[in-house]
C-alpha cells in the first residue's frame, strides 16, 4: 500500500491511553493553540481504571483529624520498601489533596459523612482512614468524572485505535506514531511534537489476573524499543484477595475495600490468620504481607476448598454491606451464587498492578528520551516495591497533569519538529501487515496461553534462581516462535491480528521482569525470593534496577535509589509517626 493511502495527522501532543491518566493528561495539555490527539485502544470510558473500586488516597483528615501529608508520603514510603523515589512520594503526598477537590468541583460525587465531609475508609497499610470513594465504583466515577469535563477541554479522542510504532527523529526525539483502527484495519500516521504514554499495565501475561483485557503493555513496550529506561520491572504486585471460583471468574477483583468496611480473612480452621503475620495492621496490612500470608496459609495445608482464603464480612450486617459494597454485593451473587451478607466468601491472590515501569522525572513525568512522557501504571517511581491500595486512583491525577503540563510546554517549544519520512512509515507499515501474511505459522493465542503458564510458575508470588533461570529459557523460546505469528484473514476486525501486537509486547515486558527477578537477590515488598528470603537494606535496597532493550536483547545495569532530604528523612527517624499539627498520635485499627 502507497503511504499516499495511509491518513497523516498533525498534533502537538499525542496521548496513548484514554483512563484517568491519560485523560488527565488531555485535560491539562488542550490550551488555546494547542492540538492534542488522545487515541484510546477501547472505546472512551471502559479504561482498565474503573476496576479500582475501593477509593483514591488523600489526606483529608476528615474522618481522622491526625492525618496529612507527610503521614501519607510516610506511608507511602515504607509500603514501598524504600525503594520509590522520595520526591515522588513527596509531590504525590502533597497534590493529592487538591487533586481530589478538583475532582469534586469537576462533578465527581463522592460519600459524604454525617457533617457533609467527602467520607473517607480504612484500607491496607494506611495509617489512617484515608480513601475517598463512591460506594465500591469509586474507578468508575473519575472516568466519569474526567469525560465530562475533556468534553469542553477541546482534544480529539480517537477510539479503537491501536498504537504498533513509535517514530523518531535522528535525535531520538518521537515525531508521532504509527496506529491502526481496530474496526477496519485503516493505518494512520498521528504526528506530534510530543507523546505521553498513558496505557496502562501489563497484568494479562498472567492467567490468573483481575486486570481486563486492554492491560498488555503496548505502550510501555513502545517505549522501550524506542530506548526508554524501564525500572524495576521485577516488581509486580499480587492483589490478595481475587475471585476464586468458579473457574470462569478466576482472578477478578474484590476490592480491598471489604477488608477496610471491617471483612476478616479466615482459614479453613476458622483462625483469622493475620493477627499471626501482621498484629498491628491485621486484615489491613500492605498487599504484599497479605497475599503472602494466603500463600502460607494454603501450602500449610489451610487454604479454602478451591486454593484461597475466606473473606467475611457478615458481621456488619446485611443493609451496611449491600450500601457501602453494593458491586460486591452483587458480584458475587450473580457470578458464584453466593450472598456474602450471609456467609465467608473463598479469596486468593491475583495479579493486580506493576509498580516497575518507564523511568520518568518526577517534576516533569519525563522520559530518558525528550519529547516521550509517561503517566499512570506505565510509569515507574512512586510505588516502590508495593503500591498501597487507593494510591493509583490519585496517581492518576497528579501525575497525569504534571505529564500533560510538561507535554504541552515542551510541545510549545518545539517549533521545527520534523515529520515521519514516507521510507520510515512504509517501514512501520510492512511490520504491522506481516503476520497476515504468514500462512501456517503461530498462533498468538496458543503462544499467549504458554507465555502466561511461563509466568505463573516462574515469575509468581514465590520466585527463585533456578525457577527465574528456567523461566528465561522457555520465554526464550516463546520469542524466537513469536518472529512465525500468522494472524489469518484480513485487517478489518481481526482479533488475531491485534493478538499479535499484544504478544509481542508481553514478550518484551516478561524478559524484563524475569531479568530484573533474577538480578534482585533479597525479598522486597511484592518480590519473593525463596533463596533470598531476607531484605538487604544495605545491598540491593538501594538500588533500582534499569532494564533496556539493546537490539534484540535486553540489557539490566542498576542505578542508586535517590537520597531523601534530612528533613524528609527525620519522619522516619524520630521514631514516632508523624501526625497534623495540634492533634495526638494515633492511628486507625
Amino acid at each position: 500500500m502507497a503511504d499516499g493511502m495511509i491518513e497523516r495527522l498533525s498534533y502537538d501532543v499525542v496521548i496513548l491511553g484514554a483512563g484517568g491518566a491519560g485523560l488527565r493528561a488531555a485535560i491539562e495539555a488542550a490550551r488555546p493553540g494547542v492540538k492534542v490527539a488522545v487515541l484510546s485502544k477501547s472505546l472512551l470510558g471502559k479504561a482498565h481504571t474503573v476496576m479500582a473500586e475501593g477509593g483514591m488516597a488523600v489526606s483529608f483528615g476528615n474522618v481522622d483529624a491526625q492525618d496529612c501529608w507527610q503521614t501519607h508520603f510516610y506511608d507511602t514510603m515504607r509500603g514501598g520498601k524504600f525503594l520509590n523515589h522520595w520526591r515522588m512520594a513527596e509531590i504525590f503526598a502533597k497534590e493529592a489533596p487538591d487533586r481530589v477537590v478538583e475532582l469534586e468541583q469537576w462533578g465527581a460525587v463522592f460519600d459524604r459523612t454525617p457533617e457533609g465531609k467527602i467520607s473517607q475508609r480504612a484500607f491496607g497499610a494506611h495509617s489512617f482512614r484515608r480513601l475517598a470513594h463512591v460506594g465500591d465504583r469509586t474507578g468508575l466515577e473519575l472516568i466519569r468524572t474526567l469525560e465530562y469535563k475533556g468534553i469542553h477541554s477541546g482534544f480529539d479522542v480517537f477510539q479503537e485505535v491501536t498504537a504498533t510504532h513509535l517514530f523518531q527523529d535522528d535525535a531520538g526525539r518521537p515525531t508521532g506514531v504509527f496506529a491502526y483502527h481496530r474496526q477496519s484495519g485503516a493505518f494512520c500516521v498521528f504526528e506530534a511534537k510530543a507523546v505521553v504514554i498513558a496505557t496502562g499495565g501489563w497484568g494479562r501475561m498472567y492467567k490468573v489476573t483481575s486486570n481486563s483485557w486492554e492491560s498488555t503493555g503496548e505502550g510501555a513496550a513502545l517505549a522501550m524499543r524506542a530506548g526508554a529506561e524501564m525500572k524495576d520491572m521485577e516488581m509486580v504486585q499480587f492483589h490478595p484477595t481475587g475471585m476464586v471460583w468458579p473457574p470462569g471468574v478466576r482472578g477478578l477483583l474484590v476490592t480491598e475495600g471489604v477488608r477496610g468496611e471491617g471483612g476478616i480473612l479466615l482459614n479453613s480452621e476458622g483462625e483469622r490468620f493475620m493477627l499471626r503475620y501482621d498484629p498491628e495492621k491485621k486484615d489491613l496490612s500492605s498487599r504484599d504481607i497479605v497475599a503472602r500470608s494466603i500463600y502460607k496459609e494454603v501450602q500449610a495445608g489451610r487454604g479454602s476448598p478451591h486454593g484461597g482464603a475466606f473473606l467475611d464480612i457478615t458481621h456488619r450486617g446485611a443493609d451496611f454491606i449491600r450500601r457501602k459494597l453494593p458491586n460486591m454485593y452483587d458480584q458475587y451473587l450473580s457470578l458464584a451464587d453466593i450472598d456474602i451478607t450471609k456467609q465467608p466468601f473463598e479469596v486468593a491472590p491475583t495479579i493486580h498492578y506493576t509498580m516497575g515501569g518507564i523511568s520518568v522525572d518526577p517534576e516533569t513525568a519525563a522520559t530518558n528520551l525528550e519529547g516521550l512522557f509517561a503517566a499512570g501504571e506505565s510509569a515507574c517511581g512512586l510505588h516502590g516495591a508495593n503500591r498501597l491500595g487507593g494510591n493509583s486512583l490519585t496517581d492518576l491525577l497528579v501525575f497525569g497533569r504534571r505529564a500533560g503540563i510538561a507535554a504541552r510546554d515542551y510541545a510549545a517549544g518545539r517549533t521545527k519538529a520534523s515529520a515521519p519520512s514516507d521510507s520510515a512509515v512504509a517501514d512501520a507499515e510492512a511490520r504491522a501487515l506481516a503476520p497476515l501474511g504468514k500462512t501456517g505459522g503461530e498462533s498468538p493465542y496458543q503462544l499467549h496461553r504458554e507465555l502466561q503458564e511461563v509466568m505463573g510458575e516462574h515469575a509468581a508470588i514465590s520466585r527463585s534462581r533456578e525457577l527465574g533461570e528456567a523461566g528465561l529459557g522457555k520465554l526464550e523460546e516463546i520469542k524466537e516462535r513469536t518472529k512465525r505469528l500468522s494472524a489469518p484473514g484480513s485487517r478489518m476486525y481481526n482479533p488475531g491480528w491485534h493478538a499479535t501486537f499484544e504478544l509481542q509486547a508481553m514478550v518484551l515486558l516478561a524478559e524484563a521482569i524475569l531479568q530484573g527477578s533474577l538480578w534482585r537477590e533479597e525479598s522486597r515488598g511484592a518480590h519473593w525470593r525463596l533463596d533470598f528470603p531476607d531484605a538487604d537494606d544495605q545491598g540491593f535496597g538501594k538500588l533500582n534496577s534499569i532494564c533496556r532493550q539493546d537490539g534484540t536483547k535486553i540489557t539490566l545495569s542498576t542505578q542508586p535509589v535517590p537520597e531523601m532530604p534530612e528533613e524528609l528523612a527525620a519522619l522516619f527517624s524520630s521514631g514516632h509517626m508523624p501526625v497534623r499539627e495540634g492533634t495526638d498520635q494515633g492511628g486507625h485499627s
